[in-house]
């Protein structure tokens, strides 16, 4: 793994001249890094962590276990990308044990990811059964703690 790579990966925070600084290499060698792993399709893009419990933004989650029948010639895969290219699809894993796919979907209400789920996702051809897991709070979102401001001073209880 490329060390500029490793090093988004573990402290994202970090400027290109922070990053630098760290690996010993000039800041121009760290953006001509950053700006190859982008054209190697290595590097999609960044991402905030944000807290949807403090944000007032309307957002509801779940996560969908998905059996389907894989293709001749093709197996999971042509199913799966379908399944992905739907806007409220966040992820798509293929799993193994019970189920293929693992999706993460979200929408604006209850109502329109269950919508998702019994008018596009469980009528396409091939998938055989759905299992939908409402998510109902987050505790720790891509390595950050969700707690909040006050509970994280909170020192744990020792007893005798």
């Amino acid at each position: 793994m490329s060390p500029v790579l490793k090093l988004l990966l573990e402290g994202s925070t970090l400027t290109p001249a922070q990053m630098a600084q760290v690996l010993g290499l000039s800041e121009d060698e760290v953006l001509r890094e950053i700006e190859s792993l982008k054209q190697q399709r290595i590097l999609l893009g960044f991402r905030p962590v944000i807290n949807l419990a403090l944000e007032d933004a309307e957002l509801v989650r779940a996560v969908i276990e998905v059996r389907i029948t894989p293709e001749r010639g093709g197996g999971f895969n042509r199913l799966a990308e379908r399944i992905s290219r739907f806007e409220e699809v966040e992820a798509c894993y293929l799993m193994s044990g019970a189920y293929d796919l693992l999706v993460f979907v979200r929408g604006p209400t209850l109502q329109k990811v269950a919508a998702f789920v019994s008018e596009k996702l469980s009528t396409l051809e091939g998938v055989l059964s759905t299992s939908t897991h409402f998510m109902l709070r987050s505790y720790k979102e891509h390595g950050f703690l969700l707690e909040s401001a006050e509970r994280e001073n909170d020192r744990l209880k020792v007893s005798p």
